[in-house]
């Protein structure tokens, strides 16, 4: 089938005509602070997703990871992502830096529930608030600060779908990502072997 045979949905009229109104409780599950509940799950959670826009719309999606605890709250209202070593793309901090609104997804491993927080973020290179998240002694150069202005627990299904936390539902031959990027930069002619070992070098050598 061709993709000019295919009809869309163009409107939220449309969308509610074929889907319904949500219910009471997924209209009303949303806070625009941190309470108790939120600051439990984030003290728990090591890995938050960040979804983010450029000035043109384009939008970007992007991991990070830590001990348990790493996203810190500033107060009921602002929280705190600190920005660890990576490829210096960059990619999230410069849409911010253009477009201040951002998403984040908040994930603990074996809970099916997630944890949705949306805001304004700006980028801080305050030290006072930078080196309480230090680790092994370094402190990051840059921190992501967001006010918050929505929280809500986000529903289990596509978790219970995806069996998410079953690794014996997966197949056993996961995809070569030195492979892929060999593939995909093959411009600058770096072998599978040389990529995985600078992939290793950076995974042991630079993570903080």
């Amino acid at each position: 089938m061709m993709l000019s045979d295919c009809s869309f949905i163009h409107t939220e009229n449309e969308l509610v005509n074929m889907l319904g109104e949500p219910s009471l409780l997924a209209q009303r599950k949303v806070i625009d602070h941190i309470d108790r509940h939120v600051s439990e799950f984030l003290s728990k959670s090591p890995f938050v997703v960040i979804s983010t826009a450029n000035a043109a719309g384009l939008c970007d999606a992007s991991p990070r990871g830590d001990a348990p605890g790493f996203v810190s709250i500033l107060d009921s209202k602002t929280l705190i992502i600190p920005e660890r070593p990576g490829n210096k793309r960059l990619d999230s901090i410069k849409n911010i830096l253009q477009n201040s609104q951002i998403g984040l997804l908040c994930i603990i491993p074996g809970l099916n529930e997630t944890l949705r927080i949306n805001g304004k973020a700006r980028v801080t290179n305050d030290q006072n608030l930078l080196e309480s998240m230090s680790v092994k002694g370094k402190i990051p150069i840059l921190g992501i600060v967001v006010e918050v202005e929505e929280c809500f627990i986000h529903c289990a299904k596509a978790f219970i779908r995806s069996n998410l936390w079953d690794s014996t539902s997966y197949d056993s031959e996961l995809p070569n990502p030195a492979s892929i990027l060999s593939s995909h930069a093959k411009t600058l002619k770096r072998d599978t072997e040389t990529i995985q070992q600078q992939l290793e070098e950076s995974y042991t050598q630079r993570l903080y």
